[in-house]
């Protein structure tokens, strides 16, 4: 089987655009453009990624970012078999020969001395140095490479340096308006539009209280997990109490005053 083609992605996967964000992706990939993905946590940025791959028929490669994390996890390192060393490809190096969408998630959960090694990949040269094995790999003309991150839980310590930023375009996403984020509940989930609109009006809610206790507001993500159980026979309010209130926090004054947003609109 064709590398390439085990990672296609086989089925369009479902995204609703809420702006121009598809055209000006696509732009940038013609452009060879590096493009940064900025946004809160389950607001849509994977599943964007995964849906423009697919649009392009381009194969993707997706890492999740960690501090643990090393070059060579990214590029590939030598191995010992039987037979002695050999090397083998990461990720990063297996998605610049063969013309990939390679999607790093959470970039900045990844050591800054990790993420230098994309700079020769992101200006004009578009080549990524094996400095272990000696080689130079020019990227396929196809290579799109793609990072996302939060910037709501960014400090000093776990940010994007500005000689790394500035090799990339940025597109900004977050939750969308209500009746969009009801409607892509409704549609992920099964349940009916009634129903999808009160869990946005319980995660809106939420949303207003960040900054205030809560480091981050229910996401589309965790609506859509809430609308799966009730559309599985799940009690509205035991659903929303698994899968939007106790994820969020620890705090029991905090736990308490979503519960309370959760029987305001489910009582």
């Amino acid at each position: 089987m064709d590398e390439a083609a085990q990672y296609l992605v086989s089925e369009e996967p479902y995204y609703r655009p809420i702006a121009d964000e598809v055209e000006l992706f696509e732009a940038a990939s013609e452009a060879k453009m590096p493009m940064m993905l900025k946004g809160p946590t389950g607001c849509g940025k994977s599943r964007f990624v995964e849906y423009m791959a697919w649009k392009q028929g381009r194969p993707l490669i997706t890492v999740a970012c960690n501090e643990d994390m090393t070059a060579s996890d990214l590029v590939g390192r030598f191995l010992l078999d039987k037979d002695g060393t050999r090397w083998q490809d990461g990720p990063l190096t297996r998605a610049t020969r063969m013309g990939a969408l390679c999607y790093l998630d959470e970039v900045v959960e990844a050591r800054q001395d990790t993420t230098v090694v994309i700079h020769p990949l992101t200006d004009h040269r578009r080549e990524l140095p094996l400095d272990k094995k000696g080689e130079l790999v020019k990227a396929h003309p196809d290579f799109h490479l793609v990072i996302s991150y939060n910037p709501g839980y960014q400090s000093l310590m776990k940010d994007l340096k500005q000689s790394t930023k500035q090799r990339f375009g940025a597109l900004d996403f977050d939750y969308p308006e209500p009746e969009i984020e009801a409607e892509i509940v409704t549609r992920e989930s099964g349940v009916s539009e009634d129903m999808a609109n009160k869990l946005v009006q319980v995660a809106m809610r939420s949303r207003n209280l960040k900054g205030h206790g809560l480091d981050e507001g229910m996401s589309t993500r965790l609506l859509v997990y809430a609308g799966q159980l009730i559309s599985k026979g799940i009690e509205p309010i035991a659903a929303c109490r698994l899968t939007l209130v106790r994820p969020l926090t620890d705090d029991p004054d905090m736990r308490d005053t979503l519960d309370a947003a959760v029987h305001t609109f489910f009582d």
